[in-house]
């Protein structure tokens, strides 16, 4: 097991298929920061889907400066499927870099909405 803190795995059959809202979301709901990890750049196999959610990162990179929360809780690598060694390696730095930078200040309670 390459983790040491709570995640949450979540397969989507490209990350191009992640959007800015599931992003938000994510952070929104108790996350205290978002890896996406997809395939190697000029390797997508749905041609652009990384590079269209790599814009998005940046983007989403640029909202969580204004709302002054650490852009360091979002970050995308890409990788191929046979670099497991790598994977591991930068899961554990970003869950180091987010457990650094502790709970988000953006949490909702819908329990009370």
């Amino acid at each position: 097991m390459c983790f040491t803190y709570k995640y949450r795995d979540i397969k989507v059959p490209c990350i191009g298929a992640v959007g800015t809202i599931h992003i938000l979301k994510a952070l929104e709901n108790g996350a205290d920061g978002v890896c996406l990890m997809g395939c190697l750049e000029g390797n997508c196999e749905y041609l652009t889907g990384n590079l269209r959610a790599r814009k998005r990162v940046q983007y989403v990179k640029k909202l969580l400066g204004k709302l002054s929360i650490e852009k360091e809780r979002l970050e995308i690598y890409n990788l191929s499927s046979a670099e497991a060694n790598r994977f591991c390696k930068l899961a554990g730095e970003i869950t180091e870099k987010v457990r650094t930078l502790g709970p988000i200040p953006l949490k909702i309670d819908n329990s009370k909405i």
